[in-house]
């Protein structure tokens, strides 16, 4: 018995294989990129002259299919995020992804599905890899709000992180603007461009796509640790609340200690973002070669 017989017909399982595509690095990838996240993209240059990308260019590659969603799409949300940097994306280079479902679990009622996505070059060798864990609602919550704006100031939705010694990195500020998001998560209208579209999906406004947050982590860690970022970089990051069209984020980081790795040694940081009022939308680690 094979895999497509031992599952029901289209069931979202752990192996599913969600295929990928050839690419290029392109400069105009990498300005859309500056565009979406508000920002300038990495200065690095390789010895041969090349120039390196943002680590994080192919930030939604696991969304360009749904075919690994869950068909109640009502108050679906990005929960958490890992990501290992291998080896630069530089400009002009060509690419391979594949996407992998790897695992499905429950929790807190809601059923989760963690999608795998690995950037190769030409020759298979692995450049990045990241896990993306999508949760979706067990009932259907289909003409309701699911998640309002009321939800980030509940007793269980404040998260502490950052507190103790440590060195704090130079924080990361960045206001979301509808055009942002545009650049960032279309051309196409969806939950993160459209009002209504997001409305229609339970939610009372724009919300800001998950991967952009993290996005603004790599971006504060390629600006400290620049190379090592690139070739070691590490990221385990849980999206805790909603970030809506025209907050202000913080992405902020403090380095908690240096251990040895091989003959370089591996700087930790905690990481997180929140918005004005201190409400925390993002909290994990982080970690580069130093």
């Amino acid at each position: 018995m094979d895999a497509t017989a031992f599952f029901p017909l289209h069931e979202v399982h752990a192996g599913r294989d969600i295929g990928g595509r050839e690419a290029a690095v392109s400069l105009d990838d990498v300005r859309r990129y500056e565009t979406g996240t508000g920002g300038s993209a990495s200065s690095l240059r390789l010895d041969d002259g090349t120039d390196v990308a943002p680590a994080l260019l192919f930030h939604s590659e696991v969304y360009r299919s749904l075919a690994w969603y869950l068909p109640n799409v009502i108050g679906n949300l990005h929960a958490r995020q890992e990501w290992e940097l291998f080896a630069p994306l530089v400009v002009g280079q060509a690419v391979r992804t594949r996407s992998t479902v790897v695992e499905r679990y429950r929790k807190r009622g809601r059923n989760y599905i963690v999608n795998e996505v690995l950037v190769t070059d030409e020759a298979g060798r692995w450049l990045q890899r990241s896990r993306t864990h999508q949760s979706f609602l067990i009932e259907d919550g289909a003409g309701q709000v699911v998640v309002d704006r009321e939800r980030e100031k509940r007793p269980e939705r404040r998260f502490e992180i950052g507190e103790g010694p440590g060195e704090a990195l130079a924080p990361l500020v960045r206001p979301i603007t509808i055009a942002m998001c545009e650049a960032f998560s279309g051309p196409d209208k969806n939950y993160h461009t459209d009002r209504e579209m997001a409305q229609a999906l339970g939610f009372p406004d724009i919300v800001v796509q998950g991967m952009l947050s993290i996005c603004f982590v790599s971006e504060l860690m390629s600006h400290t640790f620049g190379y090592g970022w690139h070739v070691g970089g590490k990221m385990d990051l849980r999206l805790v609340n909603v970030v809506w069209v025209e907050d202000v984020i913080s992405t902020c980081a403090k380095l908690r200690e240096t251990i040895p790795e091989g003959a370089k040694q591996r700087a930790l940081v905690d990481v997180w973002c929140e918005k004005a009022d201190g409400t925390k939308t993002l909290v994990g680690t982080a970690s580069a070669l130093v």
